[in-house]
Formats: structure tokens, C-alpha cells, sequence
């Protein structure tokens, strides 16, 4: 019983965005016994932050280890009062000001996120083509400071290795071999993240600490996903204040974003001008060559015998982003073990089924078609005014599938769903969200986005 939550939290580890895991699920404490799963939080803002979001997602890889969907119980540290030991969320419910001054934020307050073992890519496994290799020289640009700017930014639609690029970055940065680099503070976290804890340290009244720990205690900031700021102008103040504090000291920053530039809308205008300052690269949609090498380079990583004529098949076949490529590769590694054969042209194509097996690229009614069978809508309904859930939904999905499959413009997307500009930026970032968490929903996106070739 004692391994059970340490097997859940390996789970946990390789679900979970890096952020997610160090910041909530690394400080929770848990035993299981009949059928129940209690975790122990530091204090009650994680207990309850725990209890709304990722309740589902520790059920579920708890279930993988225990054999059955446990009951998730959270509950906050046990606090001594009186020589009376009471747990706060067995107690009845208590005053938010009252329970906010026991509060601590679960963050050093010397420097966020220096932890190396957060990056999980390296440049080793970066495969450069026509379609990268100004991103990739830029980054090693701001890593040995050949670059003109201090300052990158990354963009890219979604799986195309803008993640794999930044944490190669940080990698390099923390765990170069020379003095001066080894004293680098390098503070990796997605943008929701940053938030997190700024709406945590305000629940906490520890401003001044989360404001020190990110512009006193980083030498280098990796910020993931800066789209997610849109519309949150109290956030975009501190990040603001933050990006200019780290500038004045010299420090180096690196964006990424689903978005360019021009595209975020709901932005501040000096924020924009901050984070648009420095050095520009897009990641475009990689040729069949580079296809090629990076599922040998996978398929080396993961110990795969790839025959060169099935490397060159998928390559052909697979054209949407590296996430599908390996999809696919790892589908048909497993199918191979479990048939306890070889990786043949023939189980490839068995494979492909599942996938793009049409040579020519989707056009956006195809994705029109798509989402209306699976969402059960008609064309009309699809492009109505109605703000129904099913109906929003669809549309994100179609939005993001018109965005990777498409060279159509985030504009002539948004025409023809009559639709802003915003709009569609919005609604991509939402299907993001919930694929970067792994949520149910994400999980059933997921399979609904990839599907859509079978």
C-alpha cells in the first residue's frame, strides 16, 4: 500500500505539464485504503485548487495502480491548536481571511523553477531542417550570446517542436560546462502557471515575494504560451513590471506562442511591444525529409527498428506536426510487440489507417464535414450565433483543426464561421489548454483531433 502514491505520482509526472506537477501535486501527501484515496495538501488554497482541477486526473493514474477508479479525498495539513489537532476541511467551513493568514505559497522565494530535471528535450534530439533551422540558430544564439538580441520569440502552430526548442534552451542554460553558465537562475513555466501563482500570491498577501523570486532571482525567463494572457489585464501588469525589471538587469527572455505577434489581440500595447522587442522566428510545417529524419530520430530514442521504407512511407503520409508523426510510430511499435513481429510496410499502412492516409491535404470544408459528424451539427448551426456548449465547442475544434491543417489566415478562418479575429484565437487557446493539462475533455479532444484522418 505504502507504493501506491509514489507509483501514482511517476503517472502523474509523465501526464501532467512539468508546471502543474511541481506546483500541485508535488507537495501533497496521500495514503489509500478501501477504495479512497486521501491526499493531505500544505494549506487550503492547494487543497481546494487540487479538489476542483485535478481531482479526475489523480483518480485516473491512480487507477492504473490500484486496479479500480478510487473515491479522491483532499484535505489540508493538519494544524495543532490548543493541543487540539483538527483538520481544516473536517472542521466545517472557516472564514477566507482567517484561513488566507496561514497560507504559504509552495515556491522558493529565492528564484521559481531553476530545477533542471524539467527539461525533458535536448538539442541531441532536435532534428533541424528548412522549416526550423532559423529557430534552432537563434536559440543557440541567446544560449552563447552570439545572437544581437537578449530577447526570442518562438512561434509556431501547435506540435511543431517550439516546446522541444525552449526546453533545449533551458537544458543548456542550467547544465552548461563553463563558470559563467553555471550560475545561471533559469525560471522555465508556462504562462498559466505565472498566473497561478500571481493569483496565489495574492490570495496569500506574499505579492513582494512572488515579485522577488521572479525579478531579483532570474537570469534567464522561458515563458510558454504567452497567448494565455490575453484579456487578464491584472496579470499582464505584473508581467509587464516583471519583463521590464528583468531588461534592465540584462537578463535574457525567451516567448513562445501558437500566435504571432500581430495575432494577440486582448494584449496591453506596451506588454506587446515588450515581448515583440527582440529576435522574430516561426517554425513552419516540416518538408518529407525532415519527416524522415525525425522519425529515425524517434525511432532511435525509443529503441525502434524502423525499416527505411516504412520511415519513408509514414513520412510520406504524415503531414500535420511531429506529435502525429510520433503518435504513430508508437502505435505502431506497440502493435508490432504485441504481435510479436517485425515493423513491416504492410502493418505500417494497418496503422495508418487511424491516420492521414489521403495524399492530399485537408481543405477546410473536409474539417467543416469532420466536425459537424462527429459534433452531431449541421454546416448552419456550426457558423450560428448560438452560444450553446456543444456549438462553442465544435467550433474551437474546428478552429484548431483549420489552424494545423490549413494555410489559411486566423482572419479567414475567423469569415467563415462569421467570426473576429479574437474570437478564433480564443477559442484555439481553450482546446490548448485542455490538451496541455491532459483534462478529460483534453484527453477526448485529443482523440477527436486525431481521429480525423481515420
Amino acid at each position: 500500500m505504502d507504493t501506491i502514491w509514489p507509483k501514482t505520482k511517476m503517472l502523474l509526472e509523465k501526464t501532467l505539464s512539468p508546471g502543474l506537477y511541481n506546483l500541485w501535486i508535488k507537495p501533497l501527501a496521500a495514503r489509500a485504503r478501501n477504495g479512497v484515496l486521501e491526499l493531505t495538501a500544505p494549506n487550503a488554497f492547494v487543497a481546494a485548487w487540487v479538489r476542483e482541477r485535478l481531482a479526475d486526473s489523480v483518480a485516473e493514474a491512480a487507477a492504473v495502480v490500484m486496479g479500480s477508479r478510487p473515491r479522491v479525498v483532499v484535505t489540508e495539513k493538519t494544524i495543532a491548536t490548543g493541543g487540539v489537532a483538527a483538520a481544516g476541511v473536517s472542521q466545517g467551513p472557516r472564514p477566507i481571511r482567517a484561513a488566507a493568514k496561514s497560507l504559504t505559497l509552495p515556491m522558493t522565494p529565492k528564484a521559481p523553477d531553476l530545477a533542471g530535471d524539467r527539461f525533458r528535450f535536448s538539442y541531441d534530439e532536435f532534428v533541424v531542417g528548412p522549416c526550423n533551422e532559423l529557430a534552432y540558430v537563434a536559440s543557440r544564439g541567446i544560449c552563447d550570446l552570439t545572437l544581437s538580441a537578449e530577447q526570442l520569440f518562438i512561434s509556431s502552430a501547435p506540435g511543431l517542436g517550439k516546446t522541444h526548442l525552449i526546453q533545449a534552451m533551458g537544458r543548456q542554460l542550467s547544465f552548461c560546462g563553463d563558470q559563467e553558465h553555471k550560475k545561471l537562475r533559469v525560471a522555465y513555466l508556462s504562462a498559466e502557471e505565472f498566473a497561478n501563482r500571481l493569483v496565489m500570491a495574492l490570495k496569500t498577501k506574499q505579492v513582494e515575494r512572488f515579485k522577488a523570486a521572479f525579478r531579483e532571482n532570474v537570469d534567464v525567463l522561458l515563458l510558454e504560451d504567452i497567448h494565455f494572457f490575453r484579456d487578464k489585464p491584472r496579470i499582464q501588469d505584473e508581467l509587464l513590471n516583471t519583463l521590464k525589471a528583468l531588461q534592465s538587469r540584462g537578463c535574457r527572455l525567451v516567448f513562445t506562442s501558437s500566435f504571432l505577434p500581430k495575432d494577440l489581440t486582448g494584449l496591453d500595447a506596451q506588454l506587446l511591444s515588450r515581448i515583440n522587442s527582440g529576435f522574430l522566428t516561426v517554425i513552419d510545417k516540416p518538408d518529407r525529409e525532415t519527416r524522415k529524419r525525425i522519425l529515425e530520430c524517434k525511432a532511435a530514442v525509443h529503441q525502434v527498428l524502423l525499416p527505411d521504407e516504412v520511415s519513408m512511407l509514414l513520412a510520406d503520409r504524415l503531414c500535420a506536426d511531429v506529435r502525429q508523426l510520433e503518435s504513430c510510430l508508437q502505435n505502431l511499435a506497440l502493435k508490432a510487440r504485441l504481435l510479436n513481429c517485425g515493423i513491416s510496410v504492410d502493418l505500417a499502412w494497418d496503422v495508418l489507417r487511424h491516420y492521414d492516409v489521403a495524399a492530399r491535404p485537408l481543405t477546410l470544408d473536409d474539417i467543416v464535414s469532420y466536425v459537424c459528424d462527429v459534433y452531431r451539427l449541421s454546416p448552419e448551426q456550426l457558423i450560428s450565433k448560438s452560444r450553446k456548449r456543444q456549438y462553442v465547442l465544435a467550433r474551437n475544434t474546428a478552429f484548431l483543426l483549420a489552424r494545423q491543417h490549413t494555410d489559411m489566415s486566423l482572419a479567414d478562418i475567423g469569415n467563415r464561421f462569421n467570426r473576429r479575429h479574437s474570437t478564433v484565437v480564443k477559442g484555439i487557446t481553450n482546446i490548448e489548454r485542455h490538451l496541455s493539462l491532459r483534462t478529460p475533455l483534453g484527453r477526448e479532444l485529443e482523440r477527436t483531433i486525431e481521429s480525423i484522418h481515420a
